[in-house]
C-alpha cells in the first residue's frame, strides 16, 4: 500500500524535476533499510565500494567513462529535508535514523577514472571509500548517473570515429538529441557526453547555457511550409538571422530548396552559411549539392546532413567521400539504439571490521567479484594503449593509475575543465589499437589481467578467473606471470585503501602517450 501523504500531498502530474539536495531519496527502497540497519545495529564501519561493469555491452568492446563531474555535485550537496524526513517517517523509519539522515553529509573519498577515459569490463570506474551508511546510500544515484552518461559518451565517441575514418573527428558531430532523450535529465546529460566525445555543439539550448556548448541549429520543415513559396522563407530566415544562413532544403525537392536557398541568398545579399540535409539518398545529394554551391559561387557553404543517422551509415558515407562537412544524430545517440544500456554494478569490496580491514566477495555463479580495493595500471607504448591490469589499490605497478583522488572528506579535490575532458577523450582514441578503434572490427579484445595479488586473494578460484580473462582477451592476453616478479608478496597485508600516493591530478592525453 502507498504511504500516507505528508507535507505536499502526492500530485500524478509533478513535472518530476529534482533539486540536487532532493535527490536524497533518488533511490531504491532497499537502501534505506539497509542504512538503518546497519545504525540499529552499529555497524557503519568504514568500507569500500566499486563501480565498475562487469561485462561490455552488447557492440561494445570498449567504454568512454563520462558523468563523474554532475555526480559528484550531487554528491556533495545531498541532503534530507523536512519533507524527504516527514515522509521517511510515514514509510516507518524510526527516529534515530531520521536524526542521523537530517545531519548527513558525505564524509568519505572517492577515487575515480577521469572523464573522457577509455575502460574496459571490470575495471572500477569509481572506488567510494567512507562510513558505510553514506557508501550505501550513493549506489542507485551513482548508477544512475554514470551509466547513462558513459553510454552516451561511448555512443558519441564511436559516431567522432566514423565521422574520421577511423579518427576521432567529434568536432563534425552535433546533438541533435533532445526530443529523443528519456527526459529532462536525461537530454541535459546527453548533450554534456557527447560534448566530452569532441561534439561540436548540441541543438539543446538548456544544455548549451549551463554547460558552455556551443547552440547549434536552423529550422524546421514547418517553417518553411508556413510560407507560400520555398525561396520566400528561406529569404525570411536570412533577412531575420543573417549570421546563420543555413537553409533546411528538403522539404519538398531537396535539389529544387538547394536552388532556392542559393537565390535567396542572391536576393537578400547574405552569405549562405550552408544547407541541411534531412532525407534522402546522402550520398548523391550531398555531391550534387556540392557541385551547385560550388558553381554559385558559394564554396565555403558548409553541408550538414542529419535524419536517423548512426555510425555505420556515417562511416559508409566517409568511405565514399561524401562532402558533408557535418552530421546531426539525435536518436541513436541519445539513446545508443544499437546498444542502450551499461550495466555498471556497485559492490562492496573491503570493510573494516573491529578496526581491521577484511577483504569481502560475492561467490554466486555469474556474479562473482574479486575482493578488495582496486587499482588499474596502463602501460602504453609508441603512442597506444597496449594493455591493463587490474591491481589491489596498494600495489605499486608499471603502467598509468587510471584511479585518482577526486574526493577527500567530502570536499573536492580535483575539478576538470569540459577542454579537458575532450583533450583527454581525443588522446584515448587515438591511442585505442587501430583493430579497436574499427566500428566492428575483427573480433581482437583488448588484453586486461588481474594481477597476481588480486588472484592470490581469490585462492582456490584463482584458477577458474585465469581461464575465464583468458577466454575474454583470447591470443592477445599477457599472462599474468609476466609482472608476477614486479608486485609484493602475496601474503603482505594490505593496507587501508586509501591512494593517497596517487597523483593529484589526473594525466593529459600527452603525458600518458609519453609513458
Amino acid at each position: 500500500m502507498p504511504a500516507r501523504s505528508c507535507g505536499r500531498p502526492p500530485d500524478p502530474n509533478d513535472p518530476g524535476l529534482l533539486t540536487v539536495a532532493q535527490t536524497s531519496l533518488l533511490t531504491d527502497q532497499y537502501e534505506l533499510a539497509m542504512a538503518s540497519s546497519y545504525l540499529a545495529r552499529g555497524m557503519n564501519e568504514t568500507a569500500v565500494f566499486e563501480l565498475f561493469v562487469r561485462q561490455l555491452p552488447v557492440r561494445r568492446r570498449w567504454l568512454l567513462a563520462a558523468g563523474l563531474g554532475p555526480t559528484l555535485a550531487i554528491v556533495r550537496q545531498m541532503r534530507f529535508g523536512e519533507e524527504e524526513l516527514e515522509y521517511l517517517r510515514s514509510l516507518g523509519f524510526g527516529t534515530p535514523f531520521l536524526d542521523y539522515l537530517a545531519s548527513f553529509r558525505f564524509s568519505g573519498r572517492i577515487d575515480a577514472v577521469p572523464e573522457g577515459t577509455i575502460v574496459f569490463a571490470n575495471e572500477p570506474l569509481l572506488r567510494v571509500t567512507a562510513p558505510r551508511i553514506e557508501a550505501q546510500l550513493l549506489e542507485t544515484l551513482l548508477l544512475n548517473q554514470i551509466n547513462f552518461q558513459t553510454m552516451v559518451a561511448t555512443k558519441a565517441a564511436r559516431i567522432a570515429l566514423a565521422a574520421g575514418g577511423g579518427s576521432p573527428a567529434g568536432e563534425r558531430l552535433i546533438d541533435f538529441s533532445p526530443r529523443r532523450d528519456p527526459g529532462a535529465d536525461a537530454a541535459m546529460k546527453a548533450a554534456r557526453a557527447a560534448a566530452i566525445a569532441g561534439s561540436s555543439g548540441t541543438s539543446n539550448l538548456a544544455a548549451a547555457m549551463r554547460y558552455g556548448l556551443a547552440p547549434m541549429g536552423t529550422m524546421a520543415h514547418s517553417y518553411v511550409m508556413s510560407f507560400k513559396r520555398e525561396e520566400d522563407a528561406f529569404r525570411a530566415f536570412m533577412e531575420d538571422f543573417p549570421g546563420n544562413a543555413l537553409m533546411l532544403v528538403d522539404t519538398y525537392d531537396t535539389i529544387d530548396g538547394v536552388r532556392h536557398a542559393i537565390a535567396a541568398a542572391r536576393s537578400t545579399g547574405v552569405p549562405l552559411a550552408g544547407v541541411r540535409l534531412d532525407s534522402g539518398d546522402l550520398l548523391a545529394l550531398s555531391r550534387q549539392t556540392r557541385a551547385l554551391l560550388d558553381a554559385a559561387g558559394h564554396s565555403n557553404a558548409r553541408i550538414v546532413a542529419s535524419g536517423d543517422l548512426e555510425e555505420g551509415r556515417i562511416a559508409e558515407l566517409v568511405a565514399k567521400h561524401a562532402p558533408i562537412d557535418s552530421f546531426g544524430v539525435g536518436t541513436d545517440l541519445g539513446t545508443s539504439r544499437d546498444s542502450p544500456v551499461v550495466n555498471g554494478i556497485y559492490k562492496l569490496v573491503a570493510h573494516q571490521v573491529d578496526g581491521a580491514w577484511r577483504d569481502v566477495r560475492k561467490r554466486s555463479p555469474q556474479k562473482a567479484t574479486v575482493p578488495g580495493a582496486k587499482q588499474v595500471f596502463r602501460d602504453y607504448g609508441e603512442g597506444e594503449m597496449r594493455g591493463d591490469v587490474i591491481g589491489r589499490a596498494e600495489e605499486q605497478l608499471p603502467g598509468n593509475r587510471l584511479l585518482v583522488p577526486f574526493v577527500r572528506s567530502g570536499h573536492l579535490v580535483c575539478e576538470e575543465s569540459l577542454e579537458e575532458m575532450r583533450e583527454r577523450a581525443r588522446g584515448e582514441l587515438m591511442a585505442l589499437p587501430d583493430s579497436l578503434r574499427e566500428l566492428d572490427g575483427n573480433g581482437a579484445l583488448y588484453p586486461v589481467e588481474y594481477s597476481a595479488a588480486c588472484l592470490s586473494a581469490l585462492g582456490a578460484d584463482s584458477a577458474r578467473l585465469r581461464i575465464s580473462t583468458d577466454r575474454a582477451a583470447g591470443a592477445a592476453r599477457m599472462t599474468a606471470g609476466s609482472r608476477s616478479g614486479r608486485l609484493p608478496p602475496p601474503s603482505q597485508p594490505a593496507r587501508s585503501p586509501d591512494v593517497s600516493h596517487t597523483q593529484a591530478r589526473p594525466s593529459s592525453p600527452r603525458d600518458r602517450r609519453r609513458a
